[in-house]
């Protein structure tokens, strides 16, 4: 299911060539397909982890997963599920933590850990926890306070340089979390150092906890900012593959600078009362809401049942839940 060539993982089921790859070729439309299939797998699964524990943070999350996607399945990212801690990979880290039931699917999805510790989502003496912490698999950073992602990013970039090392370190940050005066510090010394092997990507969904991000500090003009900040701004959609495949691109030919990908999304893509809805940011869905939200992704009852076992879910709760949903009418491909 996952291609590896001397500990180079990249993208699984079909592998994606690109720049990224070795063969130049553009992906095809069934690659494409491909990616949008696992992206609405991986929304399934961040719904029913934080259903589950009834805890957590739907609305960033799912606004995040078409760039987590792009990065981990999309012949991005250099890594290997294998060997996580393989010198030479490149590193992701996830600044806004709270959102890390998307980059917890992802990794399981990956085969960084097994798809049923899903389950386990903020319980007690699980790894996987309300906040990314390093010892889980593919976790490259702790988090909590907001704002601190970059200045780790430009760190660990630093170090691959007097390393003599390869590797690109991405950094994704919230929008929201752009307010912390500890971000543009890291952008300007960022620039300072001509950091090239970092990449910046800003979830810019418009929301932040309980507000709209202009009802709380006005960003705009935001892509102006990163540029007097000396950085490369690519903007582009959030919910698109082809476009942040080729945004990702463009930020590994970026030289003397960093760059920084501004990726407009669309907080709690994917469900209709999620979508652009502050109440949803730390919100749990109850087990109706999550019938609804799995239709609405177009998960039949079996479909959802399959998934809740693989997720090690009791029979009796999957009975229960999957009994709360309609069967969804399809719509073509």
């Amino acid at each position: 299911m996952v291609s590896v060539t001397r500990g180079v993982s990249r993208a699984a089921k079909t592998p994606l060539p690109g720049k990224a790859s070795t063969n130049g070729a553009t992906p095809s439309a069934a690659q494409y397909r491909n990616l949008r299939e696992t992206a609405r797998a991986i929304r399934r699964d961040i719904l029913l982890a934080i259903t589950e524990a009834a805890s957590g943070h739907p609305g960033g999350s799912l606004s995040e997963t078409d760039v987590l996607v792009s990065l981990f399945f999309g012949g991005i990212l250099r890594h290997d599920p294998r060997n996580p801690t393989w010198p030479d990979r490149d590193r992701f880290i996830l600044s806004k933590g709270h959102a890390c039931p998307g980059l917890y699917t992802v990794l399981a999805h990956r085969g960084y850990f097994p798809r049923a510790d899903l389950s386990t989502f903020r319980k007690l003496g699980s790894h996987l926890q309300g906040h990314a912490k390093i010892g889980t698999p593919g976790v490259e950073m702790s988090s909590g306070s907001l704002g601190q992602g970059l200045s780790f990013g430009i760190g660990v970039a630093l170090a691959g340089r007097l390393d003599k090392r390869s590797y690109r370190t991405y950094v994704l940050l919230g929008d929201g979390e752009c307010d912390e005066g500890q971000v543009w510090e890291a952008a300007m010394a960022a620039a300072h150092y001509k950091v090239d092997t970092l990449t910046a990507i800003v979830d810019r969904n418009g929301v932040q906890n309980d507000r709209h991000t202009h009802e709380v500090m006005e960003l705009e003009p935001l892509a102006a900012k990163w540029r007097a900040f000396g950085w490369r701004v690519i903007e582009t959609d959030g919910h698109s593959f082809p476009a942040l495949l080729r945004a990702f691109h463009q930020a590994q030919e970026t030289k003397g600078q960093p760059a920084a990908i501004i990726a407009k999304t669309v907080k709690g893509k994917g469900v209709s009362f999620m979508e652009g809805n502050p109440g949803f940011h730390g919100r749990a869905p109850t087990k109706e809401q999550l019938a609804q939200a799995l239709g609405e992704l177009e998960f039949s009852k079996e479909e959802a049942a399959q998934a809740m076992r693989d997720l090690s879910f009791p029979d009796t709760k999957i009975a229960e839940w999957t009994g709360l949903m309609k069967e969804p009418e399809r719509t073509k491909a």
